[in-house]
């Protein structure tokens, strides 16, 4: 039996919690939440797991991994902690947002080597790992671009963006994440361009809601993130990968597939309505995959270096935004002066 805690009972972390209670031979033992209250109680319940401190779970010797979906705020401690007690754990993005205390607590999860995978679900989406294997197959030939569009339903409301680490290191580090997991080479260079047009709370902020990031390699080959916190059409997540014999594209996924054609048109089911639905599988393969790190060391797709890395392009994009630059990357590139 695989025994768990959960750190936080928000929305992603109702996911992971309902996702660890449901996998075959594991339990939920713990569920921390600083701002335990009714949701968090039914969450426990629903998962069969205990409300309680985080001391109780660091000092449980029956605890094998640790899942921290709390606030941003709380990553790095966590970590750090799950270093020293020597327990496995699953990390929700950014690791901190402060980049030297990212580099600090990475290097203490690697230094420790528990086992760790960072929480970019897009790698264990089925569709986004069809187009890895396929580029991985050497069928495509080489990937000379690769454009993706990544829009939220509607904007964020200005206390989130504040604590969270706002649209760079919040959002776009999924985007920036998948850039790297399809490129499969070094990133040397980046330039970015971030507006405000939709959301005076959000500029208020002082966060960007409309965005768009370009990367390139050192051969030339090149990745552009075009993204914003409002899609018309709702939560808007598409790919283009042109390689030099296929173009491979991942389009939206529909609440439905069914479509109504009358003599005026077809009438066809809007895309998943978040996040949270769009990668319901994605999240229970992470979980899966957590588990089997646990179990059997099987590689995770994403782990510590690659938060650490995700999250250095996304602090380079933010700086060439704020500064108009292209930011060329050298391999200990660091935002702080």
């Amino acid at each position: 039996m695989t025994t768990l805690a959960c750190f936080g009972a928000g929305r992603i972390g109702r996911i992971h919690a309902g996702n660890a209670a449901a996998h075959p031979g594991t339990t939920l033992k713990y569920l921390v939440d600083p701002m335990a209250g009714p949701e968090a109680e039914a969450v426990a319940a629903s998962c069969g797991a205990a409300l309680v401190s985080d001391d109780r779970v660091f000092e449980d010797p029956a605890v094998d991994g640790i899942i921290i979906a709390s606030s941003t705020d709380s990553h790095a401690d966590l970590l750090s902690r799950a270093a020293q007690a020597g327990k496995a754990v699953f990390c929700e993005k950014p690791i901190s947002l402060d980049f030297r205390l990212t580099r600090q607590v990475a290097a203490e999860v690697e230094a420790a080597g528990i086992p760790c995978l960072m929480g970019f679900q897009r790698r264990y989406d089925t569709s986004f790992r069809q187009v890895r294997e396929r580029i991985a197959s050497g069928v495509s030939g080489p990937v000379e671009q690769i454009v993706m569009f990544s829009r939220d339903p509607s904007p964020p409301p200005g206390s989130y963006v504040r604590t969270s680490g706002g649209m760079f290191r919040d959002s776009s580090i999924h985007d920036v994440d998948m850039a790297r997991f399809l490129l499969d080479e070094p990133i040397t260079r980046v330039f970015a361009v971030g507006s405000n047009l939709i959301s005076d709370e959000i500029r208020a902020a002082g966060d960007v809601d409309t965005l768009t990031i370009t990367l390139v390699t050192g051969s030339g080959r090149m990745a552009q993130v075009v993204a914003c916190r409002r899609g018309p059409m709702g939560y808007d997540q598409r790919l283009e990968v042109l390689c030099s014999r296929e173009v491979l594209t991942v389009a939206n996924q529909p609440v439905s597939t069914m479509s109504i054609t009358t003599a005026e048109g077809t009438l066809a089911a809007p895309p998943e309505n978040y996040f949270l639905e769009r990668f319901r599988q994605a999240y229970a393969a992470e979980m899966a995959a957590f588990i089997a790190l646990i179990r059997d060391g099987t590689q995770p797709l994403a782990g510590i270096r690659d938060g650490l890395e995700a999250q250095r392009l996304v602090e380079a994009a933010q700086l060439s935004a704020r500064t108009g630059r292209a930011i060329d990357l050298t391999p200990d590139w660091s935002p702080e002066p």
